[in-house]
């Protein structure tokens, strides 16, 4: 078995989080958190590609990729931080069905959004770091999340028996509730009481876990963040 190489950080860029208590400078843990989560998205869609053949909107999506990852190299370059080794690739993983690899899309993309708000709470200081992030973001919410959704909910369709119209309403029904709940989380626009609300009446049944899993993720990550908010305004009165 090939002995893959580690990250030093790898704790840190594998939660896609900024950790204030490890010893790597903050802005330093931005770039490569930023950067390493490219290299995984790229080589996780590549996978899929090369498994599933040239589909969209894999084949699209890995080109915004290869952008993205030149953005950021950049800035890599311009702060003089080391890129990260590229340890996924030989380890990396796919779901057995295209449409698992789509609901893997979705998760990927709502966890990539609710990243990129972690790392913007570190670079006020840096317009240049913020502008390329916001971009990113921006690409992630409007297009890729919206693509993959897209994707998910015409295989719902392709692989539902034309005999059961019943539970394709349903699933199409439940998947419309995890996109505005997905919508929520991504854009920080959701309180607590409506995300248990949402969760407890929702039966999600139809959604694949990676997909939950992310959302879970997300979610606990905003919740977080507003716990923490309203903790610093109590520590402020």
């Amino acid at each position: 078995m090939q002995t893959v190489e580690k990250n030093f950080d790898a704790s840190v860029l594998e939660k896609f989080r900024v950790d204030e208590t490890f010893d790597e400078p903050i802005l330093h843990q931005v770039l490569r958190i930023a950067i390493y989560n490219e290299l995984v998205a790229y080589e996780t869609y590549t996978k899929v590609i090369q498994h599933f053949g040239a589909i969209q909107p894999f084949v699209n999506i890995i080109e915004a990729e290869k952008t993205h990852y030149a953005a950021l190299l950049a800035l890599l370059e311009k702060y003089q931080v080391e890129l990260p080794l590229n340890d996924y690739s030989l380890t990396i993983q796919i779901p057995n069905t295209l449409q698992e690899c789509c609901e893997l899309g979705v998760a990927s993309e709502i966890e990539n959004i609710a990243m990129y708000d972690n790392l913007l709470g570190y670079t006020n200081n840096y317009a240049d770091i913020q502008d390329v992030l916001f971009k990113l973001q921006a690409a992630s919410y409007n297009n890729h999340l919206v693509a993959f959704r897209q994707a998910v909910q015409n295989s719902y369709s392709q692989n539902q028996p034309q005999n059961q119209p019943p539970i394709l309403d349903k699933a199409h029904e439940q998947l419309n509730e995890l996109n505005a709940l997905a919508s929520k989380v991504a854009s920080g626009n959701i309180s607590q009481d409506e995300i248990m609300k949402l969760l407890s009446s929702t039966n999600l049944s139809f959604i694949g876990g990676a997909l939950l899993g992310a959302l879970g993720g997300a979610i606990m990550n905003e919740m977080t963040k507003k716990n923490n908010q309203e903790e610093t305004k109590e520590e402020e009165k």
